[in-house]
């Protein structure tokens, strides 16, 4: 025999309800078969709503007339169960209340509707059935709302009634209930149509239980949460039992209990589906591993503190006996060995009465103020990881850590093999997703905020969207940018921007401030946040403590933040250290090349820097390189650099030496010198008649500074080039370098002197090197070389996570 046990979801009226009559016929060709229902659809929770309107003396009538009309209801005759339902309601509207025992006779006309419609669709559809109260069968105590079968019982009354069932005939039993030794109505409690169907498999000793849901079977994580999730093709009986006491929805701990007993297998199936697999449950053994991870978030977290307890023996038992007494089952333990404090997890709607228990139970050690405080938090949910082994925890742990994310407590197995987190429930999707891709080695999702999408922004963009595939397929990183914005506007989307982002951009931008973009990514749970800055905006460096103190680790090829105030820079650092944040700035000093990175291992290796020499702009590189070597005006070289995206919008940004300043400060800082921008020694290029033009006046009249460089040119020795250079000096073991930023002639045939095209140049001069630099050279400016670097330091962050 099989039994195939079907979920409210499947039997909707316009859901699945026809295939399922189509896979019992099918089946029943095949062998002898039981069918399990559990209430259509929502019609318990219909059904309870009403027995509480009419408790409440609400107009219950209306929805009980609502409920009557629904189309399923049409299909048979149920003038009977109408009936019943209609004179429970009126005797509890009467009295204004309702026991236990009468919810149980409400909500099992649920099963027992539902039943019958089945049975009678199958026998004018000419498949013989026969409708099955299992109150005929299964036998409880009157423990009502939560009965416990007597197996003895029930079992000889289930394996004779079946004797009287032809072999041809399907039956369709009712789930969820059954009756006390005097016929007096039950229910099997949560999950109870699922331990129905199991019960009847172990009496009957059937040779498979098939579960339909309208999920395809279990999943390493609930797909509703997480699209990467992944079905499990099979589990043993030990771990299914594990998942079903940690939440998972479609188990049961007591709905695999009678299934072990005999070893009969469990398939969860999708009644959409019929002719896929699903997941196959049984006593077969599995390869070791993470199994799977489930949530369970109707619960609370009960604080339990007493400083005064220290030392004293037995608290525990106190504890427990309290809640034992009071019918309160504990998931999970947390407890510090000094026994001051201890955290455990209960069912919601039992929170208040495990303090009110707790309360009483220590009443005398709350005078003696040996017990401080129990209080409730009801706004958490617990994941727990199946098959997870405590020496590699540190990886799920540390992740969530790197997502801003706090465990509130832990707690393993004995086995060591399943661990349970509690987090905020606010935070459960995130955590989940995060925990799922760090283990299951599924595609890392790194969410991105790309600020700027001017020259180097809009080449970032469009780098990363076509190395995407190929990042995801060789590295297991899938990027998704989320928002892209500039200082005024934005826009927003949880599953990422199409190739037509400018076009998107243009039409569908909005005004936002940055905790709106902070909100978006609370609000659809994204993990992993990397905020790029492409700006050259002193303001939006404002955002960056924000960013990091809400999750966001920072990619920036503003060098503004590094070059503010030194109050600034330690600040965002500790706020940085403080929320386990990154900042990569490999960009802000010679484009793409590895100066920075090269400079902080030497540092922290304890290498004594005593010189950093060189060419800090790429822009500054090109044009002094052409002008020095070409027989042009300098207005002329000046035009090509601009023309090439060399240089800034106001091209005095870069003659004004800031630029290489700001660098330069950059390097001083790695070295952790305080010095302050105003403290650099800055040759400015521009003749002051020119400094405050606008940009426009400028650009029309750059051939008026054509005599003035022409004479610098011409001043020089013979085979002598012109470089604009920055240096780093001084005793670099006190709290301060000597900076400065200057134009000099340069024999030809040196080094720097053969410097071509827009490369930039550095001479980092150590103790250990004496008077041999170590010298990095390599292209300093254009967009491509700039985003470029940008996309390295957003994947180094993107691994590391």
């Amino acid at each position: 025999m099989k039994i195939l046990k079907f979920g409210g979801k499947s039997l909707a009226y316009y859901g699945a309800f026809n295939n399922v009559i189509e896979i019992i016929k099918s089946n029943a060709q095949e062998k002898k078969l039981a069918i399990v229902v559990s209430a259509i659809d929502e019609t318990t929770n219909k059904l309870e709503k009403i027995l509480e309107l009419a408790k409440e003396t609400k107009n219950y009538k209306s929805e009980f007339k609502d409920f009557k009309n629904e189309p399923q209801h049409k299909i048979i005759d149920l003038s009977k169960e109408f009936s019943d339902l209609e004179k429970i309601f009126e005797g509890v509207n009467l009295l204004g209340d309702y026991s236990l025992k009468i919810k149980d006779n409400v909500l099992a006309q649920g099963e027992i509707i539902s039943a019958k419609i089945v049975a009678e669709t199958l026998n004018t559809q000419n498949q013989k059935s026969v409708f099955v109260d299992s109150r005929d069968l299964f036998v409880t105590d009157d423990n009502f709302g939560n009965a416990q079968p007597i197996e003895h019982l029930s079992k000889n009354k289930t394996q004779a009634y079946f004797k009287n069932i032809p072999t041809q005939t399907v039956a369709i039993v009712t789930g969820f209930i059954a009756a006390t030794q005097n016929n007096e109505t039950t229910t099997l409690g949560r999950n109870g149509s699922n331990y129905s169907a199991a019960l009847l498999a172990n009496y009957l000793e059937a040779e498979e239980l098939q579960n339909f849901t309208h999920v395809d079977g279990i999943f390493t994580a609930n797909p509703d949460w997480v699209k990467d999730a992944q079905k499990i093709e099979e589990l043993n009986f030990n771990e299914a039992n594990e998942l079903a006491n940690f939440g998972a929805s479609i188990l049961h701990a007591k709905t695999i209990i009678p299934l072990l007993e005999k070893n009969i297998p469990l398939r969860i199936k999708n009644t959409f589906k019929p002719n896929e697999n699903g997941t196959l449950i049984s006593a077969k053994p599995t390869p070791n591993g993470i199994k799977s991870l489930s949530v369970l978030s109707d619960v609370a977290l009960i604080n339990f503190e007493g400083r005064g307890l220290l030392g004293k023996v037995g608290i525990d038992a106190r504890i427990f006996n309290a809640l034992s007494e009071n019918n309160i089952s504990v998931s999970v333990i947390s407890q510090g060995s000094s026994e001051r404090g201890i955290g455990f997890i209960v069912e919601k709607n039992k929170a208040t009465q495990a303090v009110i228990a707790l309360e009483k139970e220590f009443e005398r050690d709350f005078y003696t103020k040996d017990v401080n405080r129990i209080s409730i938090n009801n706004d958490i949910a617990v994941i727990s990881i199946i098959g997870q082994d405590l020496s590699t925890f540190h990886k799920p742990y540390n992740a969530l850590i790197q997502n801003n994310i706090i465990p509130i407590l832990f707690n393993n197995t004995i086995t060591g093999k399943n661990v349970s987190i509690v987090v905020n429930k606010t935070e459960t999707k995130k955590a989940l997703n995060v925990i799922h891709g760090q283990i299951f080695g599924i595609s890392k999702k790194i969410n991105l905020a790309i600020f700027g999408h001017g020259l180097v922004g809009g080449t970032l963009i469009n780098q990363i969207i076509e190395s995407a595939k190929n990042i995801e397929s060789r590295k297991n990183i899938k990027l998704n940018i989320f928002a892209i914005g500039n200082s005024k506007k934005i826009i927003l989307n949880k599953n990422g921007i199409s190739d037509n982002w400018k076009q998107e951009i243009a039409e569908k931008s909005i005004s936002y401030q940055i905790n709106e973009v902070i909100e978006f990514a609370k609000n659809h749970h994204l993990e992993n946040l990397i905020a790029i800055d492409n700006t050259a905006s002193q303001k939006f460096i404002e955002n960056y403590i924000t960013l990091a103190e809400n999750g966001f680790d920072l990619v920036s090829s503003n060098k503004i933040a590094n070059t503010v105030s030194f109050d600034f820079y330690k600040k965002l650092r500790k706020t940085l250290e403080t929320n386990h944040k990154d900042y990569l700035y490999e960009t802000n000093v010679g484009a793409g090349l590895p100066l920075i990175d090269t400079i902080k291992l030497l540092h922290l290796s304890g290498e004594n820097i005593t010189k950093i020499k060189g060419v800090f702009s790429g822009t500054l590189s090109y044009l002094f390189n052409h002008f020095s070597d070409e027989n042009k005006n300098f207005s002329d070289v000046l035009n090509e650099t601009i023309s090439k995206g060399f240089t800034e919008p106001d091209p005095r940004e870069d003659l004004s030496g800031n630029d290489v300043a700001r660098k330069l400060l950059i390097l001083a800082r790695e070295l952790d010198l305080e010095n302050e921008f105003d403290e650099i020694k800055v040759e400015n290029l521009i003749p002051k008649a020119f400094q405050h033009l606008e940009v426009t006046e400028f650009l029309e009249n750059l051939t008026q500074l054509n005599e003035h460089f022409q004479t610098i040119k011409d001043s020089q020795q013979a085979n002598h080039v012109l470089r604009y250079v920055g240096e780093l000096s001084g005793d670099l073991h006190q709290n301060k370098g000597v900076l400065e930023t200057k134009l000099i002639s340069i024999p030809a045939n040196t080094a720097l002197g053969q410097l071509k095209g827009s490369d930039s140049f550095f001479e980092i001069y150590t103790e250990s090197y004496g008077e041999n630099p170590i010298i990095i050279q390599g292209a300093g400016a254009g967009a491509n070389v700039t985003a470029r670097g940008v996309f390295g330091d957003i994947l180094r962050l993107a691994e590391k996570k």
